[in-house]
């Protein structure tokens, strides 16, 4: 009845809807994949400049002295590659930094990347991880991709052990290849990309084997709890331009702080 109202034959209906069906079809397929990109996150990696506000100075880190000696090494040949090689030393690629939360391990490669000039990348690494398949293998390879463009660059990923933990583990396998371009991308640059890669872990024991060997993460930095003086001066970085009661004694607070990482005293 609908199609003699309308005045048309059931075979040319057949005909129409033959040719139209596969359009609608496309159609709502498209309307599905892109209202499907649009509820992907979109996330960027952290970048500061060396005259960034946010920036982080040595001065700023107290309590991890004999650390700040080890790093000194990357802000020498940050600052001057040539003469590292013209001695034909080179520095490692990547250097973990490992040790108990608060510690201090951001703050201490914001530190590196200030005291050298160089830019510096941030992202935490759960951000690689997501429920779309190839979207955190895209994600490293634009990190690394962005660092390039920016030498001499630190990239620095937070939280290492949410992306490297051993292989195998991950029932979807989006956290492995993930992992994987890690690997690869740390293997595609050297020592003339002025591009060395920094993590932090709290978790070193349930990292990946393949990502501390030689190459990669070969430079591993344990950053400790304050002892009592380095407990000290931090509380005098937290205390500077604030006004304090005569009878205040730092002294006598970071005898009674006993174990509180430099996050635990500027909480």
């Amino acid at each position: 009845m609908l199609l003699a109202l309308l005045g048309i034959s059931y075979d040319e209906f057949e005909r129409y809807a033959t040719l139209w069906l596969p359009v609608v079809f496309m159609g709502v397929l498209v309307f599905l994949i892109w209202r499907t990109m649009k509820l992907v996150p979109r996330t960027k990696p952290q970048q500061i400049t060396p005259r960034s506000k946010s920036a982080i100075t040595w001065d700023d880190i107290a309590g991890v002295e004999e650390t700040k000696e080890e790093l000194r090494e990357v802000v020498d040949f940050l600052s001057d590659p040539k003469r590292f090689k013209q001695l034909g030393a080179k520095v490692p690629k990547g250097i973990l930094l490992h040790g108990p939360p608060g510690t201090g391990k951001t703050l201490l490669a914001k530190a590196v990347a200030h005291e050298s000039g160089a830019q510096f990348f941030s992202q935490s690494a759960s951000a690689f991880v997501e429920m779309f398949a190839g979207l955190g293998a895209a994600r490293i390879r634009r990190l690394f991709a962005k660092a390039r463009e920016n030498p001499p660059a630190i990239i620095f990923i937070d939280e290492l052990d949410a992306v490297g933990a051993e292989r195998g583990s991950d029932i979807s396998g989006e956290r492995d290849q993930t992992l994987n371009q890690l690997l690869v991308e740390m293997d595609g640059f050297d020592a003339r990309d002025q591009v060395i890669v920094m993590a932090a872990s709290n978790m070193l024991e349930k990292l990946d084997r393949a990502l501390l060997r030689p190459g990669r993460f070969d430079r591993q930095v344990f950053v400790p709890p304050p002892d009592m003086r380095g407990r000290e001066r931090i509380l005098r970085v937290h205390s500077r331009g604030k006004p304090l009661a005569q009878d205040v004694d730092l002294d006598r607070v970071a005898r009674h702080t006993a174990g509180l990482t430099g996050a635990d005293l500027a909480n």
